[in-house]
């Protein structure tokens, strides 16, 4: 379970969702009644639907809206970490005119 758990974090959030959604699609059909819902999910913001699919099926309330918050957090920190780190690639590094 453990190498299983590490290969997950090295592939990162979208190879989790994409295998537990084929170990477990029934959870994923109880979490979600279409499929426009999680690949957008899939697509932009992934730790949030994972914390999501996690926490539903008792429903939403009392704490896991803070694991929610937590997921919601950790997508907006990888956008911003990936935005900082390419903050130099831009054309226009030089503004004095050169």
């Amino acid at each position: 379970m453990c190498l299983l758990l590490a290969i997950f974090v090295l592939l990162g959030p979208r190879a989790l969702i994409f295998f537990w959604w084929l170990l477990e699609p029934a959870r994923w059909q109880v979490t979600f009644q279409a499929a426009f819902v999680p690949i957008i999910g899939l697509l932009f913001l992934p730790w949030t639907t994972i914390m999501y699919v996690l926490v539903f099926p008792g429903g939403v309330e009392g704490l896991d809206w803070l694991w929610l918050g937590i997921g919601l957090v950790v997508d907006i920190a990888s956008y911003g970490s990936s935005a900082w780190t390419n903050r130099g690639e831009s054309t226009y590094t030089n503004y004095d005119g050169v």
